[in-house]
């Protein structure tokens, strides 16, 4: 270590213990990319990538999330990655070996002879870190990464067994059993955000039943930002209110949902539930009387099953969301899709000449909900329409439906509501606009929905926010995650990476949408949050996971709470913050993304003398801390690397 701090020639002034690894751990993302190695909690970042380089120049082939269905394992410190690009099939295996480095194996075979310039591996390196840095081949003198394309292609020209990217805070290491060429695919542009580095896997055609492997090791070093963070609290003004974490129950798994549910019902505050409306075995046929066909006990049992469980959930006393997925073959246009088509396209359009049918058929499933179950359902909706999952409109169709299936409820007599949106991500925010013009569709809206699988950034965030504030209504996040292919690969549920991911959206969401419920994809066996129990074949005890615990600790928040500006000194640090000025209570949410370090947390009202502690981490389960004393509307503390604590006024 101390060699390889003079190699770089480091300034004095750094702290060695700052490159010291107490402990550490590679992050790999299910289908096989490296997004960089955790020291201390600090997680030096890049990503690498697989890339089959096709020769006709049709374009390269990348390992991505959602572009192929892989396979994730772990066993002990190595996690194992099986996927493939077109015919090219690997396996990658990445291990930790206690030092911040990584063994990394892959294997690759062909199941066709594939034409190719060839496979490589590629690094991309942030140029937040690397703009000013250098590359190092074996004991050769350093060029500068910025210097002229045609001096780093002389010097990349050498095969070298060891490469080193060096910069004044992010160092990485690549060594290889045999010499290696390095290709930087494309020198760095003033706006890139990354510099991109190849080395082959293996360079030309690949045969059928061939197979190819190379290992090489990771190893990662830099500074770990310790820097104590300021958090300001504006208790001044207040947003919508949080009333608290909310739950699909899809059924999906007749022989291990019963128990998961019971489990998460029993140990989880649940504000809202969601449930299905299996509408295509509720009314096959056009010329049924489906309410008849219940009342003669001719109720398919899925739909009874389904019927029950909003019931279960409604005796409970949350408000319950009505989703429909698959249509009636009668109420759609063109043989129904399960899956995209050879055209990528989703779903399929509503049958505009049997509106009346439709609008009948789905409000006599809510009357009769109330009516034999005493089930008052709050709001319906179809599922992720703006895709096709598997109804497709479009904005257009959604605002027109609003308006008419609404009314309808009316003249029903039913309560129920329509969600504006319940669109399938945040992205796809253009689908609200046409109701959201129209007024004449505001009367029959009850929330603003939308999912979070993809659209995380903040200005994304924020127009659903502002969609809220605009509609005077609350918003809704009617799926919550961050992977809607996970259920393909469930091992990463079990991965403290996964964990942290999933609960740092949740508090963005809340400091930035201000939802009044973020409802979990699901609490069921489905996306579980529990592990044994027969969930996704393991037989062990059913027993909760990280991911349990961190939305239990979300959904002790007392209900009711309002939204407060809260802002981190640093991006390291996600925090929220809700609280309640005539109660006296306030609950401050931190994630921790990085090392441990210390906070001074400013902005608390004088009436606060003291905060209760409670941390979620790899290691801790909700464990409650010392209490924190609070001084002049101050508190000062430690906040544990990468974890998720909640403070709370006593």
């Amino acid at each position: 270590m101390k060699k390889y701090l003079l190699l770089i020639s480091l300034p004095l002034t750094l702290a060695l213990f700052a490159f010291y690894p107490l402990f550490s751990q590679t992050e790999v993302e299910p289908w096989g990319n490296i997004s960089g190695i955790r020291i201390d909690g600090q997680l030096l970042q890049f990503e690498t990538q697989i890339n089959l380089a096709q020769k006709d120049g049709s374009g390269i082939l990348t390992t991505g999330k959602e572009r192929q269905r892989p396979m994730y394992s772990r066993k002990g410190n190595t996690q194992i990655i099986s996927s493939n690009l077109d015919s090219l099939y690997f396996t990658e295996t990445v291990s930790d070996n206690g030092k911040s480095s990584a063994e990394v194996n892959i294997e690759l075979a062909a199941r066709a002879d594939i034409p190719a310039q060839g496979v490589y591996y590629g690094f991309l390196l942030p140029m937040e870190y690397y703009s000013n840095g250098s590359i190092q081949l074996d004991h050769l003198k350093p060029v500068h990464l910025s210097a002229p394309p045609a001096v780093l292609l002389k010097y990349l020209a050498y095969p070298a067994r060891s490469i080193q990217f060096i910069s004044k805070k992010r160092q990485l290491k690549l060594n290889f059993r045999d010499a290696t060429h390095l290709v930087i695919k494309k020198t760095p542009g003033k706006n890139d955000t990354f510099i991109r580095v190849w080395f082959p896997l293996h360079t030309g055609d690949l045969e059928t039943k061939q197979t190819y492997v190379k290992s090489f090791t990771i190893h990662a070093s830099g500074l770990i930002d310790r820097k104590p963070v300021t958090l300001t609290l504006n208790t001044a003004n207040t947003g919508r209110p949080f009333e608290g974490l909310g739950g699909n129950f899809r059924l999906q798994n007749p022989e291990v949902d019963p128990e998961v549910i019971d489990y998460c019902l029993k140990n989880l505050r649940v504000a809202w539930g969601r449930v299905e409306m299996p509408w295509r075995l509720w009314q096959p046929v056009i010329n049924n009387d489906p309410i008849a066909e219940a009342k003669a006990g001719r109720l398919n049992p899925h739909v009874q099953q389904s019927m029950e469980m909003a019931q279960k959930l409604y005796k409970m006393g949350m408000p319950v969301i009505l989703t429909a997925w698959a249509p009636p073959t009668w109420a759609i246009t063109g043989t129904p899709k399960f899956k995209p088509g050879p055209d990528g396209v989703w779903g399929n359009p509503l049958d505009h000449s049997k509106t009346n049918e439709i609008y009948k058929s789905i409000a006599d499933y809510i009357a009769y909900l109330k009516d034999a179950y005493g089930v008052e359902i709050a709001d319906f909706s179809f599922n992720e329409s703006d895709l096709g999952i598997n109804i497709r409109q479009t904005g257009e169709e959604h605002a027109e439906l609003i308006k008419g299936l609404g009314a309808y409820f009316v003249s029903r007599g039913l309560q129920t509501k329509l969600l504006l949106g319940d669109n399938s991500d945040a992205t796809t925010y253009s689908f609200i606009e046409p109701a959201m013009r129209d007024t004449a569709t505001h009367p029959f809206i009850g929330a603003v929905s939308f999912h979070s699988w993809r659209g995380w950034d903040s200005l994304t965030l924020q127009q659903w926010a502002d969609a809220a504030t605009a509609m005077h209504l609350p918003l809704l996040v009617a799926e919550g995650s961050i992977d809607a292919a996970a259920w393909a690969y469930p091992a990463i549920f079990e991965e403290p990476a996964y964990a942290l991911k999933e609960i740092n959206l949740y508090i963005r969401l809340l400091a930035i949408c201000q939802p009044e419920s973020i409802l979990q994809w699901q609490l069921t066996s489905d996306y579980s949050l529990l592990a044994g129990g027969g969930i996704y074949g393991d037989r062990g005890p059913l027993r909760p996971t990280q991911r349990f615990w961190n939305l239990k600790q979300l959904a002790s928040v007392p209900d009711g709470l309002q939204a407060m500006p809260i802002r981190s000194g640093t991006a390291d640090v996600t925090c929220a913050a809700l609280g309640d000025h005539d109660k006296g209570v306030y609950s401050i949410q931190l994630v921790n993304n990085g090392a441990a370090r210390q906070v001074y947390l400013t902005g608390l009202p004088k009436k606060v003398k003291s905060l209760r502690v409670i941390v979620t981490d790899k290691t801790h389960a909700m464990e409650a801390g010392k209490p924190i004393p609070v001084i002049n509307g101050q508190a000062d503390f430690l906040l544990h690397a990468t974890s998720y604590t909640t403070l709370a006024s006593t």
